[in-house]
């Protein structure tokens, strides 16, 4: 039974990627690659990674999703002139040869791997007792590979600043998107009423539980994001101006925490992101309780775009 399901998400798995690949319509390829996460999402359950089922589902079908829906709305109007060129013989012809060259070294690295294939899994099995942790996704995340992780959050902050330059001179320091505006009695508002303190009480179990089970930062904070972008669809809230210092100040807490956590290490364990004996679960809870609300601010601001109107609510 399990190798039947297995198999039918796999061949799913392969057609929708095919189908994203090869469709020409914008619209059309976003409409397979949502699936395509949520199956993903099946798949990683299948093999019992839980927490990557989560953040796929939260980040790679959900909010990338979500901004892929977008793109393809903003690019709807070139979309007919850019189906109108097609590529030449030549063209055609060469892009097959070097998909086919890329596909055959791939196949060749992986074919040449050593077997056993050699891995840190057993020293990090040795030593993650000391972290406190018990979730072994956490664990990894944020004491054997903190850098990592560290650099994942400065990445997206700095993809803020990115959607930020896009703003016109104009705009500089306004509001993103447009002001909303829907009836009182509509259902988007009163789910925009009822919905919220739920899913925020849900993100913060999420981010909670992660310690131990799994769940964590990133997936807490996308629940987090998605009610916060529910108010501001229904009308309830606008969008906030990004010449906020609180804003500001919100979006760079977790990485300036996580970066002052790193020199802590420094100066009580002798090294950067080393956590003093009997510390380490303290410090890695202190880092995730900055990351949430600076991955849900960004999450959002990522999602909503680029400022396109003045400071003042119109």
């Amino acid at each position: 039974m399990i190798f039947a399901i297995s198999a039918s998400i796999g061949v799913l798995l392969l057609a929708l990627a095919l189908w994203t690949v090869v469709v020409r319509d914008t619209f059309a390829a976003v409409a397979g690659f949502i699936p395509y996460g949520l199956l993903l999402t099946l798949a990683w359950l299948v093999l019992r990674a839980v927490d990557v089922a989560l953040t796929e589902a939260a980040i790679g079908a959900g909010l990338t999703g979500a901004l892929l829906i977008r793109a393809a709305t903003r690019l709807r109007a070139t979309e007919a002139s850019a189906e109108a060129e097609t590529p030449g013989r030549l063209m055609r012809v060469a892009a097959a040869a070097v998909s086919a060259a890329v596909a055959a070294v791939i196949a060749a690295c992986l074919l040449r791997l050593p077997d056993p294939a050699p891995t840190l899994a057993p020293e990090v099995a040795r030593h993650i007792a000391a972290t406190g942790v018990g979730n072994p996704i956490t664990a990894v995340l944020l004491s054997f590979r903190a850098i990592d992780t560290l650099l994942e959050a400065i990445a997206l902050l700095f993809g803020v600043i990115g959607v930020w330059s896009l703003a016109p001179d104009r705009y500089w320091g306004g509001r993103p998107g447009v002001a909303q505006r829907v009836s009182p009695n509509d259902i988007l508002v009163y789910l925009a009423r009822v919905l919220p303190p739920v899913g925020v009480v849900i993100g913060i179990y999420i981010f909670w539980v992660g310690a131990d089970h799994p769940g964590g930062k990133f997936q807490g904070a996308t629940v987090i994001a998605a009610m916060w972008l529910l108010v501001m669809m229904s009308g309830l809230r606008d969008a906030p101006a990004i010449s906020s210092r609180g804003l500001r100040a919100v979006l760079v807490l977790g990485p300036a925490v996580f970066i002052v956590v790193g020199l802590l290490g420094v100066a009580m364990a002798d090294a950067f992101l080393a956590y003093p004996e009997g510390w380490a679960k303290l410090w890695i809870i202190v880092i995730e309780a900055a990351l949430l609300p600076s991955l849900a601010v960004t999450l959002v601001l990522l999602l909503i775009g680029p400022p396109q109107r003045p400071e003042a609510r119109i």
